[in-house]
């Protein structure tokens, strides 16, 4: 890995503790981090290795409710599940807090005029304010996009989430507000079972909110045309000036857990379109924060082409 310590063009946030979230033989495991890390160290990609900040209460809190923050403690400390699909251990609720914090840490690196791709774990963006479900603990993205409008200054945030699942935490959190757009494509039907094309928010937040449903099937192409023809319209005229990516793999072809066919290239291509609109409204200013993906293989091979992109 080459380290440029005064001109980093793209900032990977990551800790070895992530990998103290000891989930064995569950989807959602350590090995996926450990083959993208190697992968990053065996490339001659022009990146810098950033550690994270470990996420206060308060800032959990800007998201999650006290209630469910005290479950998570309590439930890392007797190993019990949070839903049938999403397990604590002994330093689970430690590690949900440096991987919160590894999406303030991507917001930070902003500031240097820089990008980041926080790769971390567990993911989020299934995390309700007070239910943890879908392999999610806490919300990532929506603690970043949250410390982004009260801490950063920002005023129009566009989340584009990319995971074959749709990001149902994040939409409802900031269903209600104008201040984040949220835009999922994703597998349908699929878990969890959200993100139909008339789900576009509420109130305030009505026409913030949009959702693009693919059948099973779908791959470069179907995505490919879908990010041309809706998301940089929906750019166009929101003007974003901050732009955050909940970067999921699962819609890969090689994936367990979806019966999508995006290859690694075609992750390359789509990372290229959203570069795009970053360069146009935000000054070349992107924060990708990891979610799914359960392939050790194909995911590697993914992050390192949306690195490609990133590292321009």
């Amino acid at each position: 890995m080459t380290s440029y310590q005064n001109n980093i063009m793209t900032a990977i946030i990551y800790h070895p503790d992530y990998l103290k979230h000891e989930t064995v033989n569950h989807p959602e495991n350590k090995h996926r981090l450990v083959a993208i890390m190697n992968e990053i160290q065996e490339s001659n990609l022009e990146v810098d290795l950033i550690k994270p900040k470990r996420a206060s209460f308060d800032e959990i809190n800007s998201i999650h409710t006290p209630g469910y923050i005290k479950k998570v403690a309590e439930y890392s400390k007797k190993e019990l599940p949070l839903d049938p699909d999403t397990i604590t251990r002994k330093d689970s609720y430690e590690t949900s807090l440096l991987s919160a914090g590894g999406a303030i840490t991507a917001v930070d690196i902003l500031d240097e005029g820089d990008n980041a791709f926080a790769l971390i774990r567990p993911p989020g963006h299934h995390a309700l304010p007070d239910q943890g479900m879908g392999f999610c603990i806490f919300n990532n993205m929506a603690i970043g996009a949250k410390y982004a409008l009260d801490k950063k200054g920002y005023e129009r945030i566009m989340v584009v989430d990319w995971d074959v699942h749709h990001g149902n935490g994040t939409q409802d959190i900031f269903y209600d507000t104008p201040s984040v757009f949220y835009f999922s494509v994703h597998q349908s039907p699929g878990y969890p079972g959200t993100g139909f094309s008339e789900e576009n928010g509420l109130g305030k937040g009505e026409g913030f909110t949009k959702n693009i449903p693919l059948p099973p099937g779908s791959g470069d192409k179907e995505y490919l045309d879908i990010f041309e023809k809706y998301l940089a319209p929906a750019a166009d005229k929101y003007k974003p000036d901050l732009i955050l990516v909940s970067a999921g793999f699962d819609a890969h072809i090689d994936d367990p857990l979806a019966e999508m066919n995006v290859t690694s290239r075609g992750f390359k291509k789509i990372a290229s379109e959203v570069y795009s609109i970053t360069d146009k409204y935000c000054d070349g200013k992107l924060a990708m924060v990891l979610e799914g993906g359960y392939n050790p293989r194909a995911v590697k091979y993914s992050v390192k082409k949306v690195l490609e992109v990133m590292s321009k």
